[in-house]
């Protein structure tokens, strides 16, 4: 796993770097490559150049380009990267959020915690790397991370799938029921059935409304009336794990 850190504070680097490497002492199976950057900018020219790490734990206060800023390139190159951030203020907790952040650390953080992090983050690795939508279309079979697809329609008896893109494709016609054919999405966390026709990723979810969903790329999904309260408390739940 390739771990990138990034901090301006030389002293807050390096005892990152040397929680690193305790992690990995208790970890051997697991090999850890780990670069470090007390220049924000030299790393946000690094991903602009699509140079990408598994994980990258980053300050969110720094000059030139802060946290969120890198954050949102990484965001624009790729959605497998997981983003940890490890900030002195707690501010920027929404707008960390809206990048996908895994975890949201305040300083100073003690190893137990900071471990605790990198579980989360080496399954949330395993599971992008896995896990794998199979889709029947014209074209013929289409494997889509579940990382890529951010919410599924039922339409006429064919699945619109909308990706995080902005592209949509289209299956063929389905013989089996809606719940079947996304069977292996409801299994995932990330996902959430908000009506009868709709299936959502909740990495996309930009905002909940009463009676439906915006969406990241914009798009509104609507939420059936019987589902509203479990969908409401479902996506909270979503949230405070995520952010826990």
């Amino acid at each position: 796993m390739k771990i990138v850190i990034c901090d301006d504070r030389i002293e807050d680097l390096l005892k990152m770097e040397k929680m690193l490497s305790a992690y990995g002492q208790l970890h051997a199976k697991e090999e850890l490559v780990i670069e470090k950057y007390s220049d924000p900018g030299l790393l946000y020219h690094k991903i602009q150049e699509k140079e990408l790490a598994d994980l990258y734990l980053l300050d969110m206060v720094m000059p030139e380009k802060s946290g969120i800023e890198i954050g949102q390139l990484i965001r624009k190159c790729g959605m497998e990267s997981i983003i940890i951030y490890i900030t002195s203020s707690d501010d920027f907790a929404l707008d960390a959020y809206g990048v996908h952040a895994v975890r949201y650390l305040l300083k100073p953080i003690g190893e137990a915690e900071f471990f605790e992090a990198l579980e989360y983050a080496w399954s949330c690795l395993k599971l992008k790397k896995e896990a794998r939508y199979l889709l029947k279309t014209k074209e013929g079979l289409v494997s889509l991370a579940h990382s890529q697809i951010e919410y599924i329609e039922n339409s006429s008896r064919m699945l619109c799938v909308h990706l995080a893109g902005g592209e949509m494709l289209k299956s063929i016609f389905i013989r089996k029921s809606f719940d079947e054919e996304i069977k292996g999405l409801s299994d995932d966390m990330n996902f959430m059935k908000v009506h009868k026709s709709f299936l959502i990723n909740l990495r996309y979810v930009k905002k909940l409304n009463q009676r439906d969903i915006l969406m990241e790329s914009g798009c509104y999904v609507p939420i059936s009336k019987m589902r509203a309260a479990e969908v409401k408390k479902q996506y909270l739940s979503y949230v405070i794990e995520r952010y826990q």
